[in-house]
Parts: structure tokens; C-alpha cells; sequence
């Protein structure tokens, strides 16, 4: 029994053995495993593709309204807050690339290294994130709380992540250089605090792997919405109905002002399950309004069906 015990335990570790990669990770077929509700396209580290048109449209939707339907769809582990940030008007919206790190110990940082340069990357482990980042992917750290040696960015990789991602960062941690990364123009951060000192103690355990970021989950390829208030991080699978949901709520909003305040329909009635007639009427007002958006009666019946909102 035990050594079957043993045995169980040595064929879980090789699931999360490295492959091809200098810090621990976990196999393409398992991070297909653990977002197999993922039907899309995929990058070739197994991450879902979320489409860039939907992460687009996810710029512009609010936080709060996607933090609720998350939470009428039973995800109720996908917000953080308490961050400091760069700017504070700068939001950060794209697909997640993750790393943990945790505190060093000298025999695992040996390791790490010795792999990690032989396979090609070049200095400290905090750097290999981001030679894996592209377009639009949002670099997300858990350096387990650490500010005080856990600054795992200041200016230069700042700019590096910004020239390769064209986005910010999200890091339970810290980051120094502050005025410095004040002058990097469309770049945020959201971190613990800021401190002048430099990384320590602290070495890169899981890349490209499933990670907490403080209450939160996040897998990677995650669909990231990070505004003043807070960070939510959006499944990918529910990244296009968050979205789509999202953007309703906005057009339901501003349709129900129009005819609450011309006195057509109740409040009573735009907040309770719509009526044929109010349907038709707020599909009139979309032909009325084009620049607010499009929408079928398929489409919008197959919204209100759902609404829990």
C-alpha cells in the first residue's frame, strides 16, 4: 500500500514536470486538460486564444458588471483588490501569461538556473516571463505578497514588457523604479506597493501555470479586466458572454433611461423580465440609435432568457 502510495505520488509530480521550459510548468495536454471548456483556438504553450476582437470589447465594458455575471455563473474566486497602481486611468485588459515565485531556497535556484541557461535564457529567472510574452497578453505574477526585496520589475523590464506585450502587469508583489515606469506612456501596474529595492530572496517556481493571485484563481490565457478597483480575472470560455452580457447591460441601461424619462415604460417594468412589447421597442430604438450597437431578437431573447442580472 505504501508503495503504491509512493507511486500515485511520483506519477502526479511528472504531471507538472517541466517540458521545455526552465522553470516548473505543467505538459500542453494538461493545461488543455484544465481548460477544456476552452473550444477555440490556442497558442502553442496550450493557452486559449481568446479572439483579439473580444478582448477589444472587454476595454469598454465595466468591471462591476462583469464581476456580477461571473458570480450569477457560480465564479465567485475571480476578483482581487488592494492594489496600488502606476496610473490610475490606465486599465489593463488582455489574456494572462502566469508565473509564481517563491522564497529562495539555494539548491532549487541552482536547478532552475543551470536548466534555464542551458536551454537559451539569459540572466536571472524574473526576466524568462517575459521572453515569452506577446500582443496583448498581461503578465501575472504571484510573488507571494512580497514588496520589501519582491520588486519584480522597475523601469527596463517595464519598457521590455511594454515592447513586447503592448500591456501592463498584475503582481502580488512589488516593483521599484516608479518615476521610471510614470514615463513608459499606455503601461500600468498593479502591485502591493512600490520599494527602492531590488529583487532578493525570491526564485521562479511555476511559469505558465495555474496561480493564485491573492483570493483569486488564474489559469492561464484568462480573459484579465483590471480598472482602479480592482483585478477580475474572466475564464476564457466565458470571456465572449461576459462580454456580450456586458455590453447589453450598458444599451439596456441607456434604453431605459430614454423611455423612463419620457414616461413609455415604468421602472418597475425595465427592471423585471421584459414584455414582448418592450423588446421591440428596445430593438426600434437600436435602429433609431446605430452608433450603440446591433442586435438580433434571437440574440436578445437568448439575453433576457438568462438574465439573472
Amino acid at each position: 500500500m505504501k508503495r503504491f502510495s509512493y507511486l500515485l505520488c511520483a506519477y502526479l509530480f511528472c504531471l507538472i514536470l517541466p517540458i521545455g521550459l526552465s522553470a516548473q510548468t505543467i505538459s500542453k495536454e494538461e493545461l488543455v486538460f484544465l481548460t477544456s471548456e476552452w473550444k477555440g483556438e490556442r497558442f502553442e504553450d496550450g493557452r486559449p486564444k481568446i479572439p483579439d476582437n473580444i478582448v477589444e470589447r472587454a476595454k469598454a465594458i465595466g468591471l462591476d458588471d462583469a464581476w456580477t455575471i461571473l458570480r450569477n455563473m457560480g465564479y465567485n474566486n475571480q476578483f482581487e483588490d488592494g492594489w496600488k497602481l502606476v496610473h490610475d486611468d490606465v486599465t489593463v485588459v488582455g489574456r494572462a501569461l502566469t508565473a509564481t515565485f517563491m522564497p529562495k531556497r539555494p539548491d532549487i535556484e541552482k536547478s532552475i538556473l543551470e536548466r534555464g541557461h542551458k536551454q537559451g535564457y539569459i540572466g536571472a529567472s524574473n526576466a524568462w516571463p517575459i521572453d515569452m510574452l506577446q500582443k496583448g497578453d498581461v503578465y501575472v505574477a504571484d510573488g507571494f505578497g512580497k514588496v520589501a526585496g519582491g520588486t519584480l520589475i522597475g523601469q527596463t523590464l517595464g519598457n521590455s514588457i511594454f515592447n513586447k506585450s503592448g500591456n501592463g502587469v498584475i503582481f502580488n508583489g512589488g516593483a521599484r523604479d516608479l518615476q521610471g515606469l510614470l514615463q513608459i506612456d499606455g503601461f500600468n501596474a498593479f502591485v502591493r506597493d512600490f520599494h527602492p529595492s531590488f529583487l532578493e530572496e525570491s526564485v521562479l517556481m511555476g511559469l505558465n501555470t495555474p496561480t493564485r493571485i491573492g483570493k483569486a484563481i488564474v489559469m492561464p490565457g484568462d480573459l484579465v479586466l483590471a480598472e482602479r478597483e480592482g483585478v477580475l480575472f474572466i475564464p476564457a470560455h466565458l470571456a465572449e458572454e461576459v462580454v456580450l452580457t456586458a455590453e447589453f447591460i450598458v444599451l439596456r441601461d441607456n434604453f431605459g433611461f430614454e423611455v423612463i424619462r419620457n414616461g413609455r415604460f415604468t421602472t418597475g417594468q425595465i427592471d423585471s423580465q421584459w414584455t414582448d412589447e418592450i423588446k421591440e421597442a428596445f430593438l426600434q430604438w437600436l435602429k433609431e440609435n446605430p452608433s450603440e450597437g446591433k442586435m438580433t431578437r434571437e440574440e436578445l431573447d437568448k439575453l433576457m432568457e438568462k438574465r439573472t442580472w
